[in-house]
């Protein structure tokens, strides 16, 4: 069964990149800042859809898990996306007070899919393909790059999607 994903519309399909106006949506977002950022990150975010919350609710996963670096911290922000079904005012409070409960606001991203090991050195090289596509094309960030992983460490590398994602400022941005 495919996992739910948040709703975006493709506007433009470019040589090595996609640029797409997502819809709001939910996230559960939390901060983490050392060696073993992706594991906690994830391990804090599971156990609040798993039931860590105040109805011991147990919710389903989605995809993608986000992850960010905020240039004005030293630590990574991952964020679950929530279902669809849920709002802010219906989402069960979370137990674990790190835990921050928003909604991305509708936004227009440039995204480059690729597949492979969620190494450093393969998300800076695909980070580097997008930013030069977005410079020779003259399409202007708007805001930090974000990595979305949609398969779970136990999914083979080369069956891997991931996408690097930039905010950017287009012309289009209201479908």
């Amino acid at each position: 069964m495919a996992l739910e994903e948040p709703e975006y519309k493709v506007l433009v399909e470019a040589g090595g990149y996609e640029i797409r106006h997502y819809a709001p949506y939910i996230v559960a977002e939390v901060d983490v800042g050392d060696q073993s950022a992706d594991r906690e990150g994830f391990r804090v975010l599971a156990g609040y859809i798993f039931g860590d919350n105040d109805g011991r609710e147990k919710m389903q996963m989605t995809a993608p898990v986000e992850s960010r670096a905020p240039e004005d911290k030293d630590q990574m922000t991952y964020s679950f996306v929530m279902e669809r079904k849920y709002t802010l005012e219906t989402l069960p409070n979370p137990t674990n007070e790190r835990i921050l409960l928003r909604e991305k606001p509708a936004r227009t991203v440039a995204v480059r899919r690729f597949s492979g090991r969620w190494s450093d050195a393969n998300v800076t090289e695909n980070e580097r393909q997008l930013l030069n596509d977005l410079a020779k094309d003259g399409v202007e960030l708007a805001g930090t790059l974000e990595l979305a992983r949609y398969n779970s460490p136990f999914t083979p590398w080369f069956l891997r999607r991931n996408e690097v994602m930039a905010p950017v400022s287009w012309p289009a941005a209201t479908p």
